[in-house]
């Protein structure tokens, strides 16, 4: 396979796609080409980011191409796990949008293809992967600056902007829930921080208290994650407010035996332009960090890992790990609020 290698996109349904395509090209690899069914709210903003990549009216052109070996997918979280089988078995590797899949039926199935195939099945968990701020983190946390990693607390606020989402946002057996959704990115971190290759529930509960007119949505989330000594508490939901300057407040505390970090990864609340703002302090330091310029390593590391056979970007047996812990952490949840049952 040549240095530099080409990928397709299949589905723009959710805007994700547009940095998960970003960096592959960042990693040096050529957009080929896309396919999406109908005309997807992001397909406009797709088209002014990336004007030169022909669309396909056939998504067989893309499977059947010998020469595309990664395919990046986003159509809606129901679809994505038979996609992305048929992907596999066209001899293709994949990186989706989370969640990869919704229920543990469809992981099952992901994993048998994936062990069958050889090929890579990968979830770009982007509140990792495409935050210089939590490589940074990750350096300071391997160094020992923070001693042994004893708890994560993520927070995971989003904005609802309900007048732009699809039909599928809203209904849970489409969508897969607020923490099968969502709750993979702070999963993936805690495990990711404490270095556990699982972790055991101890607590979920999902709710809808705003959004009375849309039962089958859900608008909050929290769990408790127990591994080892280490543990997490997860915040999730659906309430930024319209004057924060972007989408989300997206925290990260990292609790150390000797120091803790804080990431600001999004803005600094009346603070420090910009984003991807660390503050660390320990027995020596008490310092802020710019992590602007941080590395991101992860698609430079998939581009290898499709060129080589390798599997430096992320550990296949995390990425189920994480995705099979956001789907029983959903459905184990406690209903609260306006939520109707499923």
């Amino acid at each position: 396979m040549p240095e530099q290698f080409k990928f397709a996109a299949i589905g723009l349904d959710h805007r994700h796609i547009f940095g998960m395509a970003k960096g592959m090209i960042a990693a040096g690899c050529r957009f080929a080409s896309f396919w999406t069914e109908g005309e997807p709210q992001p397909l406009a903003g797709f088209q002014r980011r990336f004007p030169d990549v022909p669309r396909v009216d056939d998504v067989r052109r893309i499977l059947e191409d010998t020469s595309i070996p990664l395919v990046l997918i986003a159509v809606p979280p129901h679809e994505r796990a038979d996609l992305a089988i048929e992907a596999m078995r066209h001899g293709k590797d994949i990186m989706l949008d989370k969640p990869g899949c919704i229920t543990l039926e469809e992981l099952e199935r992901i994993r048998r293809v994936v062990a069958k195939t050889g090929r890579i099945w990968s979830v770009d968990f982007s509140e990792r992967f495409e935050v210089p701020a939590v490589t940074k983190a990750a350096e300071i946390v391997r160094a020992g600056r923070i001693g042994e990693v004893l708890q994560t607390i993520g927070l995971g606020p989003h904005r609802l902007n309900a007048h732009l989402r699809p039909d599928w946002f809203f209904d849970e057996r489409r969508y897969g829930g607020i923490l099968g959704d969502i709750g993979t990115h702070q999963i993936d971190q805690f495990l990711y921080f404490t270095g556990k290759e699982t972790a055991r529930i101890a607590h979920s509960a999902i709710g809808n208290f705003n959004n009375p007119d849309r039962p089958g949505f859900q608008d909050f989330g929290e769990l408790n994650l127990h591994a080892g000594r280490a543990q997490a508490y997860i915040r999730l939901d659906w309430y930024t407010p319209d004057a924060l300057p972007n989408w989300g407040d997206g925290r990260l505390f990292i609790l150390g035996t000797e120091g803790y970090v804080e990431l600001r990864k999004y803005v600094d609340i009346n603070g420090r332009p910009g984003e991807n703002h660390l503050f660390l302090v320990n027995g020596q330091d008490n310092e802020y960090v710019d992590c602007r310029e941080a590395d991101l390593p992860y698609f430079v590391n998939l581009a290898r890992d499709v060129r080589d056979r390798t599997e430096t970007a992320c550990a296949q047996a995390h990425t189920f790990s994480v995705t099979e812990l956001a789907i029983k952490a959903q459905q184990q949840a406690e209903r609260r609020g306006y939520l109707k049952e499923t």
